[in-house]
């Protein structure tokens, strides 16, 4: 004989997750109670709010697993209101406060990294943010309460250059969320103005190490004997002479081309959705001398 307990446990993997008008739901059957005590199994549609992207699917897959969990154990919420604090469906009243769970840290990124874009470069934010993205959700807790293990995970498994770039930006996402009162409190505050930095480790990042005269032109030849590869030798011979970044490079047109200079104020980039992105670059001009003597 079953328990009532197992008796709302669901077939694990059942929860599924669909893509509606780019925005993901969580689709899933689950045994309740209606008013007269009979047990009926209901179908929920539960709509996350997240976008059907790599971070949007990302997310969603935490939060099935959440429930899941609670599926599993007997303690699945029905109202649905523990899941989605701005939960659109039906079944829940709406909830009108712009607080967010203070526990979940990938959340709150996500709403501060919205936040920067108007302030930030296309470039900044499709590179520097997403970095900061990933080790988010590469972390085993997104929980703000535990800030001394996920400082203890990055030290552990990051360089400490790294592990306090992070935590430094993450004190930040935090410091606009206390502002914003989205939290209450910022644990991270300090954290990683603790960590020290070994001397080799800073030494290396700053060392500039460039190729020396004959590798640069073994490269070179290498690339122009190359049979598969031969026709990207003209771009590695542009980028040792002028020390553009290949992003720069990609977005040059021949408006760009005058007599005596090159004329760098765009790139091409990747967004955080993987779409390529014309963007403003550094501006600069770079002397067209070298270019000259060496394609004569």
């Amino acid at each position: 004989m079953h328990s009532k307990k197992n008796q709302g446990k669901a077939r694990k993997g059942s929860i599924q997750t669909k893509s509606s008008h780019d925005r993901l739901q969580l689709v899933f059957s689950h045994p309740v109670s209606t008013l007269s005590g009979e047990i009926q199994t209901k179908r929920f549609y539960f709509s996350t709010g997240q976008p059907d992207t790599p971070l949007g699917r990302q997310q969603t897959s935490v939060l099935a697993a959440r429930i899941q969990r609670d599926i599993d154990y007997g303690e699945f919420d029905a109202s649905l209101v523990k899941y989605k604090p701005a939960a659109s469906l039906s079944i829940v009243t709406p909830i009108t406060s712009e607080t967010i769970p203070k526990t979940d840290l990938g959340e709150l990124w996500e709403r501060y990294e919205q936040f920067k874009k108007s302030q930030l470069s296309q470039t900044t934010i499709a590179v520097d943010y997403r970095r900061w993205r990933n080790h988010i959700a590469n972390l085993p807790t997104r929980n703000t309460e535990d800030a001394v293990a996920i400082r203890d995970y990055l030290l552990a498994n990051v360089t400490p250059n790294t592990a306090r770039r992070t935590l430094t930006n993450i004190n930040a996402c935090c410091n606009w969320a206390l502002k914003s009162k989205l939290i209450e409190s910022n644990p991270f505050q300090g954290m990683a103005s603790d960590i020290q930095i070994p001397k080799s480790e800073s030494s290396e990042e700053m060392d500039i190490n460039p190729f020396t005269k004959e590798e640069r032109e073994a490269i070179i030849r290498a690339f122009e004997e190359d049979k598969l590869y031969s026709y990207y030798a003209p771009l590695v011979i542009f980028l040792f002479f002028t020390g553009c970044r290949p992003s720069e490079a990609i977005a040059l047109q021949w408006k760009h081309i005058g007599d005596r200079s090159i004329l760098l104020e765009q790139a091409i980039t990747m967004s955080p959705e993987g779409w390529a992105l014309k963007v403003a670059g550094t501006t600069g001009n770079h002397s067209a001398d070298s270019m000259l003597a060496v394609c004569s």
